[in-house]
């Protein structure tokens, strides 16, 4: 039935702005920081303003990446990315915006993506600019960081791991070009979503006849904005989502179930 409900709203609105979030990850084992109220789980991500300006927070946030990347590197799209992926080949996507930073939609074969947040499988240089992969970094600390490869903890949101110990001693990663700070390219809980990235997601909206919303409870306004503006184009909005949003006062349509059957179901 509820298939059936969103099959509707597509063939009513064949033209999607599609807006993803963290539910749509977690199929493929990557958790997602919030409960179905829209409250955090556990503590909150690192700030910007707090990694770049103190070293401890540096050493915490790669010292807890090191363990938690490989669950991140070898998760695969599940059946929710393959059913978005097929609806674009079939012409209903105008554009996908997607707030996870796992890579996934392209993965499974999406190719309008915006990455809204970045990307995890990118590190930048905040001295040169210098991009890097993912996986060489890794390769780097655990040469320089033996002790700390092999520890286990649980997967956390985004790459991170539940450890907690003292991280006195690991080093975290240095610019191979300039000796440079790294930081993952990611938009960090603080700082502002690049304006092209903006500009170029609104474009796609502008586009759409509808908006679609998987797997996101909106409560960051990075996403939220884009049904604030949905609204005042007089554009209709349908959510899969479990638990509350931000925006269900603005949804014309919302079911309220595990988007990886429904979405399979719809394609």
């Amino acid at each position: 039935m509820d298939s059936t409900r969103l099959a509707d709203f597509v063939r009513e609105h064949p033209r999607l702005f599609v807006l993803t979030g963290a539910g749509v990850s977690t199929a493929s084992g990557i958790p997602g920081y919030r409960d179905a109220d829209g409250n955090w789980r556990r503590r909150p991500p690192v700030m910007h303003q707090e990694f770049t300006r103190c070293e401890a927070a540096r050493r915490r946030y790669w010292a807890r990446s090191l363990v938690g990347w490989p669950a991140i590197a070898k998760a695969a799209p599940n059946l929710a990315h393959d059913a978005l992926a097929d609806i674009e080949a079939m012409g209903f996507v105008t554009r996908l915006v997607t707030q996870n930073v796992d890579g996934l939609h392209q993965r499974a074969g999406s190719g309008k993506v915006i990455d809204l947040h970045g990307r995890l499988d990118r590190v930048v240089c905040m001295s040169c600019s210098a991009t890097l992969t993912r996986s060489s970094v890794q390769t780097a600390m655990e040469r320089t960081n033996p002790d700390f490869a092999p520890r286990a903890a649980s997967v956390a949101p985004d790459g991170d791991a539940d450890l907690e110990i003292e991280f006195d001693a690991f080093e975290p990663p240095g610019c191979p070009r300039c000796g440079g700070m790294l930081k993952p390219d990611v938009v960090f809980f603080g700082d502002g979503v690049p304006r092209t990235r903006v500009d170029a997601s609104f474009a796609g909206l502008h586009e759409a006849s509808a908006v679609l919303v998987v797997g996101s409870s909106l409560m960051a306004y990075s996403g939220y904005r884009f049904c604030e503006r949905a609204r005042d184009e007089a554009k209709p909005i349908a959510a899969v989502n479990r638990g509350r949003t931000r925006a269900d006062e603005l949804f014309e349509l919302k079911v309220e179930a595990d988007c990886v059957p429904v979405l399979a179901a719809l394609a």
